[in-house]
């Protein structure tokens, strides 16, 4: 019952999520919300006697509308949630304009609290294209949920790169309907992110792709993440929207690839970088920079959860075997520890391993709760 009262409220002209939030607490819950009357209406910051008259007429309308929504929403392959919802992502929900509802294709789990968000340049180099989608891969490998917004260029390889893994989990967000592909493209890689994540919008079934939705869909993209990393963009790129408000809005850390001094597309990510954006080049960079979880959520749990609830390759190990027993890059890195802190130079001399293989497992021996970061590049066993 509570979906349809926040469908409604969506649904009325004349208002976002900031006036419906305001009218909500004004009312006292969504349901009343959905009743408001003029007088109501009146006494709401924003929407004052001008508005007051259309915005509940508009109310009205829309309140013998949302049936039909939900079931085009249904015919679609997709289903709404609202604010009021268990799945609504906890990050989303403490932004200062959440979206009041959302429609969805696939699932959101509670493991995507743990996410990163790689966005950039549509028209990306092959530089660009090759490193969203090396990172794409490295964070779905470090049971981190990969978002972006399934635009072509640096969006869609960050989604490749996630899919490549075979636990990874990627979203979507578009800025059209869930069931309008945009670009046209990139129709089956949506319907691969359906089965492996989730694809999702706030705008109604059959919303087209206009250009004004795209920068109110970034903001789903950086409030669904714990830290935006920005591969290519130049100056005028929605990508450093999505950057700008991670860092200003939602207290976001904001990750800077750098690139060629003489394209274009670098000077995006090198101003972020002057601005104080963090310059990574590896995985490790990114993990270290990452703002806290919600309260009571560990990096730990969420790795086991990944483990135990993805869909393993049919020659990798058990699922609840995975989380204790170790391959064998991982048990030279542990041998490899006697006991004392040592820096990751000489974990790399010692295993004879390439440096990046080292870090990758590195972190995953951190996250499993095997292995410990003492400072900076040093590591210890638990």
């Amino acid at each position: 019952m509570a979906l349809r009262h926040w469908l409604q409220l969506a649904m009325t002209d004349g208002i976002g999520p900031i006036l419906i939030a305001r009218l909500v607490k004004a009312a006292g819950s969504a349901e009343a919300a959905a009743s408001a009357d003029s007088t109501l209406l009146r006494q709401v910051e924003g929407i004052g006697s001008a508005k007051s008259a259309m915005i509940a007429a508009s109310l009205r309308q829309a309140a013998g509308e949302t049936d039909t929504e939900i079931a085009r929403a249904e015919a679609a392959g997709a289903r709404l949630i609202c604010l009021e919802d268990g799945e609504y992502p906890p990050l989303l929900r403490d932004i200062p304009d959440p979206p009041t509802v959302l429609y969805l294709r696939g699932s959101l789990e509670p493991r995507d609290l743990n996410a990163v968000a790689i966005v950039g340049s549509r028209k990306c180099s092959f530089y660009g294209r090759e490193q969203a989608e090396r990172f794409g891969a490295l964070l779905a490998g470090a049971a981190v949920s990969v978002i972006s917004g399934g635009a072509r260029g640096i969006d869609s390889a960050a989604h490749r790169g996630a899919l490549s893994h075979p636990q990874g989990r990627t979203i979507a967000v578009l800025g059209s309907g869930v069931d309008v592909a945009y670009p046209p493209e990139n129709a089956s890689l949506f319907e691969q992110i359906a089965l492996r994540g989730a694809v999702i919008s706030e705008y109604p079934i059959g919303t087209p792709p206009v250009a004004e939705n795209f920068p109110r869909r970034n903001r789903i993209v950086s409030g669904m993440s714990r830290g935006v990393l920005v591969v290519e963009a130049d100056e005028r790129s929605g990508a450093l929207i999505t950057a700008r408000q991670a860092c200003d809005d939602h207290g976001r850390p904001v990750f800077a690839l750098p690139g060629r001094v003489d394209n274009k597309l670098s000077v995006g990510p090198h101003k972020l970088i002057r601005d104080g954006a963090t310059l990574v080049t590896n995985l490790e960079e990114i993990l270290e920079g990452l703002g806290p979880l919600p309260q009571g959520v560990s990096e730990v749990s969420l790795f086991d959860q990944a483990l135990s609830e993805a869909p393993a390759p049919a020659s990798a190990t058990p699922p609840q075997a995975a989380v204790h027993d170790v391959n064998d890059q991982q048990h030279a890195i542990l041998k490899a520890l006697d006991g004392e802190a040592i820096d990751v130079d000489l974990i790399i001399e010692r295993t004879a391993l390439p440096a990046q293989l080292v870090l990758q497992e590195l972190t995953f021996l951190t996250l499993r709760g095997q292995v410990r970061r003492v400072e900076g590049q040093k590591y210890a066993k638990r």
